[in-house]
């Protein structure tokens, strides 16, 4: 049997700002072609790996590896060219500039590819047609779940490998909820491998296969999003009480 080797790997790693430590001893994978959710509660470290995981905040110990390249130390232009990306809470896009700016900005970031920036941007108005009705407007405009979808159409310019979201659906409505779902379902099933941190936890574990659950800065459950669905004793660590993830995320 061919051995699975995953897409990215973190290792025992250890981060903080100063003296005050976030992550202490994490360790994770994620395999290629997996849709993987990140859970917990606030303050428990997620955004802090993510912004590990691409040289934002480097770890003081422990190594990360994408594809058999080690990502520790490495700045964050680099890894972004190596096909994995974050995409930031709260639909981060550049205000003054238009949603066809906004769009070409991200692909600048742009991976070796086959594809032309015309072709991209073809893909990312068929997948997202509000963004090329409004493909003039200043991204200011939008509302808040356009712009989650141009943070995300310019995260898919870039051509990405593995994309991380951070917390997609914060501020929306549940109409909307529904549809930022729908999307990240449908960018998957163009092969793209994702690592969601999201609080609606319900939502995430629907779509995800596997599933980790963080506490003070460390992984307390890693299985299948099945098996996090109906562990209460495990989520209990993201709630403070026993419960399921049915009951979280309304």
């Amino acid at each position: 049997m061919e051995k699975v080797t995953a897409m990215l790997k973190v290792e025992s790693i250890r981060v903080g700002y100063g003296d005050l430590i976030i992550i202490d001893n994490l360790s994770l994978q994620v395999q290629r072609g997996g849709m993987v959710a990140l859970i917990g509660a606030n303050g428990a470290g997620k955004t802090t790996l993510q912004k590990a995981i691409c040289g934002l905040q480097p770890p003081k110990n422990g190594r990360i590896f994408f594809e058999d390249k080690e990502l520790t130390g490495m700045p964050t232009y680099r890894i972004v060219r190596l096909g994995l990306l974050m995409v930031p809470s709260n639909a981060r896009v550049f205000p003054k500039f238009s949603v066809a700016d906004n769009l070409l900005m991200g692909s600048l970031a742009c991976r070796d590819t086959t594809r032309s920036y015309e072709e991209r941007l073809r893909q990312i108005y068929e997948m997202f047609p509000i963004l090329g009705e409004r493909s003039k407007q200043k991204a200011e405009t939008l509302s808040g779940g356009e712009r989650q979808m141009l943070s995300m159409g310019r995260a898919l310019m870039s051509e990405p490998k593995l994309l991380m979201l951070d917390e997609p659906t914060a501020g929306l409505a549940p109409k909307l909820v529904e549809e930022v779902f729908r999307l990240i379902q449908r960018m998957h099933a163009l092969g793209l491998t994702c690592l969601i941190v999201e609080e609606k936890v319900e939502h995430v574990l629907k779509i995800t296969h596997r599933a980790y659950v963080m506490q003070n800065g460390r992984i307390v459950f890693e299985g299948t999003s099945k098996e996090a669905q109906i562990s209460g004793a495990i989520l209990k660590a993201y709630t403070g009480t026993a419960i399921k993830a049915t009951e979280i995320g309304h």
